[in-house]
């Protein structure tokens, strides 16, 4: 299909880094472009475009460094990526003033265990648990955590909570290597039938 000649497309410049001298805002209103980056920002991510999603989301934090939407996605691109130190980072500027946050705790936890710094992941974890116990996600990958330590007790534990609250986590448990340790304690077995 050939494209009218006078019509600009935003995705024939999305690597290209001097992306502001192409696009011409209809608004002069700046917070309705911000939202226009970053919306576009969270489309790349949502098709898994971590490279494409990552520029749209810091030409938002150039104009808006605290902005916690983008903050938090690009930190989740940035897990995805596998840079787990970077993630943390944007995650941690988040904490700084909403020390609440719990998806950012709970991404934050991740990036840590991925790391291999699982005190510091079941910290986070742990923030979320004491204002939300019944927290399934925090549940689940605090067992994670656990059984990766080898507290296979507590490990079971917190997985059999989770999948109380929501039984969606007996299924990823099965598949989760995080749990191989467990494979044959007949407990697990029992949980993720």
């Amino acid at each position: 299909m050939e494209r009218p000649k006078n019509r600009v497309y935003l995705k024939d410049f999305s690597r290209n880094y001097q992306l502001s001298g192409f696009i011409n805002f209809s608004s002069d209103d700046e917070d309705a472009n911000i939202e226009y980056l970053y919306n576009i920002g969270l489309s790349h991510a949502k098709r898994g475009n971590p490279r494409d999603a990552m520029f749209y989301f810091d030409k938002v934090l150039e104009v808006e460094p605290g902005h916690v939407n983008a903050l938090a996605n690009k930190g989740n691109v940035l897990g995805k990526l596998g840079k787990y130190d970077q993630a943390i980072t944007c995650y941690d500027i988040i904490l700084k003033d909403n020390p609440e946050h719990v998806t950012c705790l709970l991404n934050k936890g991740l990036a840590l265990h991925y790391l291999g710094r699982y005190t510091q992941a079941t910290t986070c974890y742990d923030k979320i648990l004491s204002n939300s116990p019944e927290n399934a996600s925090a549940l689940y990958h605090k067992a994670c955590t656990k059984s990766l330590q080898k507290e296979f007790d507590q490990s079971l534990e917190l997985l059999e909570k989770a999948i109380l609250v929501d039984g969606q986590y007996a299924k990823k448990a099965s598949m989760d290597k995080d749990f191989d340790g467990l494979g044959n304690d007949s407990r697990f077995k029992s949980l993720v039938v």
